[in-house]
């Protein structure tokens, strides 16, 4: 592992088998989680993130499957476990998901149970991760597991808690549900938080206050955070550390001011261009990226983003694959702007 990296990953692939042939959904991708950080993933949809978050918890939905790579993950007793290597039903990972990594989902409404209180949901994530409230040993009754969640809802800001303990899911605004599953998600007092574009489908509003929670919880906990999003202003407000990803690989890594101040890949600075400024001038159309991600079975040859990009250059970005380089001031980037090495032919 890097240095003591929380979370290092490294050569990650995951690949869906279809009728059609093998789609790599994820392909090569690395990066470190230092504890205490907020790395922000960024990328248009279909980019790839979600599924390597999943990947981390071993929620790969079938056909999916990790085909290469590690996952070197920290646990709190010192141990370095691999996550791509475990049993995606067995115990170790079984432990890790939700009390030592835990998720926030896109969609709190479709993520809780319909017919069972929210109250009870994290009342059994509580008492199945007992060892995480009573590290001596022993189990958590049922009483004590209602009077943490009321702290817990309490905390995220949710109002009248002990009456919405007993509440369900579709009882509660959009805003409510959410703070709940970040609820949830805090229970087991994870050590890595993988936050899945948590302010989708929420007002602008309640977005901000979401954002201002998990700001305020980070630094009052010290947990690490993978925030993902397609919303540059948001990664903007939440991370310390930018990946760029494009159709499964990483196109640019570095400090959230270096890649907003100085971005190094035109894919980066296209998706920068592309942000609407509160300077800029009205009634102008908005810089766009040409064409459209293609789909991960139709991979175009040598750098994905070539077909789309405004300096390719012809006859090597067609032909060859970029690595993931340093180019100075703490940033790396997968492109031969920068470098001419090249990963296969």
């Amino acid at each position: 592992m890097t240095g003591e990296a929380l979370l290092s990953v490294r050569g990650l692939k995951v690949v869906f088998g279809l009728d059609e042939g093998s789609v790599r959904a994820v392909d090569g991708v690395g990066f470190d989680v230092m504890p205490g950080q907020v790395v922000g993933i960024v990328g248009e949809s279909g980019c790839g993130k979600s599924v390597t978050t999943k990947a981390m918890l071993q929620l790969v939905d079938p056909p999916g499957r990790i085909a290469a790579g590690e996952m070197l993950f920290r646990r709190a007793g010192g141990e370095v476990v691999d996550l791509a290597r475990l049993d995606p039903r067995g115990r170790e990972i079984r432990e890790i998901r939700g009390a030592e990594i835990a998720l926030i989902p896109q969609e709190p409404m479709a993520s809780f149970s319909p017919v069972h209180t929210v109250g009870e949901q994290i009342v059994e994530a509580i008492r199945l991760h007992a060892r995480q409230w009573r590290p001596e040993g022993g189990a958590v009754s049922r009483a004590d597991a209602r009077a943490i969640v009321v702290d817990l809802f309490r905390d995220v800001g949710i109002s009248m808690p002990e009456q919405r303990l007993d509440s369900y899911s579709w009882q509660l605004s959009g805003g409510l549900r959410q703070r709940a599953m970040i609820a949830m998600a805090l229970s087991c007092k994870p050590r890595l938080l993988i936050a899945d574009e948590p302010t989708t489908a929420i007002d602008v509003t309640t977005q901000a206050q979401v954002l201002a929670l998990l700001r305020d919880l980070q630094k009052r906990h010290g947990t690490a955070i993978v925030f993902i999003t397609h919303d540059l202003g948001v990664i903007a407000q939440m991370a310390s550390h930018v990946v760029v990803m494009y159709l499964g690989r990483v196109m640019e890594e570095g400090s959230v001011d270096a890649i907003f101040h100085a971005p190094r890949h035109p894919y980066t600075r296209a998706l920068l261009r592309s942000m609407p400024g509160m300077h800029g001038e009205t009634r102008v159309a908005l810089p766009t990226i040409s064409g459209t991600l293609p789909h991960p079975f139709n991979r175009p040859s040598g750098c994905p983003f070539h077909p789309r990009c405004e300096e390719a250059i012809a006859g090597r970005c067609q032909a060859r694959v970029p690595v993931l380089r340093p180019v100075g001031g703490g940033q790396s980037a997968s492109c031969f702007l920068h470098h001419d090495e090249a990963e296969a032919t």
